[in-house]
């Protein structure tokens, strides 16, 4: 994992901002992505809702949401269900990309969830975010082909923002978290075969509960490719 080719990637930014898209050429590796000044705006304004929330308003340069109670999305694996209800806020996006935004939630219930989504239909999707389990947070990540799987590390704080982002390169997908913004911990590569093209965004759920506020800001989509 010490090998920084496996996860290099130059940035020619398409960066959404609110004053327009921003050019920009930088090295990004696991422990040293670039962070860049802007704001969502632009990007929300582009996005429109797979399954609406309770309510969702975007003031300012954030996206607030209330999720609807028994919202989820899983496939088959150990509980035997299909939930295809969770709430995804998207735009299409092609070719390798850097997804990121800074999330928090006034997380109630177990499985209450928020955080970022890459979706090509729905089989084949991957979800990462905060999770609620047992009363803790947990960085969650969730990859789908067909069937569901699940990685979590536990002892997130559900009390703070949680910055997440997801790098694409190719049929791959990298996961991050960050508790301050600047320094990520990698916490799952998956596979997911993907189109050039695929839906990319916001995602929020209330599995058991009976739904609860959650907040997206920072929210960035740049294009990325092989160095």
């Amino acid at each position: 994992m010490d090998n920084p080719t496996r996860r290099v990637f130059l940035a020619r930014g398409v960066i959404a901002s609110v004053s327009g898209a921003h050019l920009l050429t930088a090295r990004l590796s696991a422990t040293d992505l670039v962070l860049q000044e802007g704001s969502g705006r632009n990007l929300f304004d582009r996005m429109k809702w797979f399954n609406d929330p309770a309510s969702a308003k975007v003031d300012g340069e954030q996206l607030i949401v209330v999720t609807r109670a028994k919202t989820d999305y899983w496939r088959k694996t150990y509980y035997g269900y299909i939930t295809n209800n969770g709430h995804f806020y998207h735009m299409p996006f092609d070719g390798d990309f850097i997804l990121q935004a800074r999330v928090s939630g006034d997380y109630k219930a177990l499985y209450d969830q928020a955080g970022l989504m890459v979706r090509v239909d729905d089989i084949n999707w991957m979800k990462c975010g905060l999770e609620l389990v047992d009363g803790i947070g947990h960085a969650s990540v969730v990859v789908t082909r067909d069937f569901s799987d699940w990685s979590t590390v536990r002892g997130v704080s559900t009390k703070d923002p949680v910055w997440w982002k997801v790098v694409r390169k190719s049929d791959a997908l990298e996961m991050f978290y960050s508790i301050d913004g600047k320094n990520y911990i990698s916490i799952r590569q998956g596979y997911l075969p993907m189109p050039a093209s695929v839906q990319v965004g916001l995602m929020c759920a209330s599995p058991e509960g009976q739904g609860f506020e959650c907040k997206f800001d920072e929210f960035r989509a740049q294009k990325a490719t092989p160095a």
